[in-house]
């Protein structure tokens, strides 16, 4: 559940749990699955692709793909499969994928765990650094490319937007 106080203007408080798959500077792509409740090895990317921050899914959630929404956590933490983290969400990287001639909204939700010294300020995207943005970004447009995917970057959400879009999937 998302705990929403406030505007993006006047943020006091936005929390949700999210569910680490794929730690920081990992190459191994680990997918939750649910008949044996444990961690599954989906892939492993290239030698020279990493996830630059911990990778997960928002439980409680369903996107156009089927899957739960995925989440970034940007932080200082590096994580584990199944590691739960309480973040606060500050918004979203809207993609279109297009795989076999089918286009798909694929999101990618970003957050910052609530623990977090090297972030503790931010609140919203607009707050958070545009390197680590572009960073986000590019990672993803290569990692849909070498899945075989069209990935194309449709915009930039903020906390307000997000929670409307995750309300919507639960």
């Amino acid at each position: 559940m998302i705990n929403a106080v406030g505007s993006d203007e006047n943020l006091q408080y936005r929390t949700m749990d999210i569910i680490i798959e794929s730690p920081k500077g990992s190459r191994e792509k680990y997918k939750y699955d649910e008949k044996y409740n444990l961690f599954r090895l989906h892939k492993v990317l290239p030698a020279a692709l990493v996830f630059p921050y911990p990778f997960g899914f928002i439980p409680g959630t369903t996107g156009e793909d089927g899957d739960p929404l995925d989440a970034f956590v940007i932080g200082e933490f590096k994580g584990f499969p199944g590691c739960i983290v309480e973040c606060r969400l500050i918004g979203c990287i809207a993609v279109e994928q297009v795989s076999r001639k089918k286009s798909t909204r694929n999101d990618r939700y970003l957050a910052v765990p609530e623990q977090s010294d090297q972030f503790s300020d931010v609140e919203t995207i607009d707050e958070m650094k545009p390197t680590i943005i572009s960073l986000l970004e590019n990672f993803l447009t290569t990692y849909m490319k070498l899945e075989g995917k069209e990935g194309k970057l449709v915009g930039n959400l903020n906390a307000s937007s997000a929670v409307e879009l995750i309300n919507k999937t639960r």
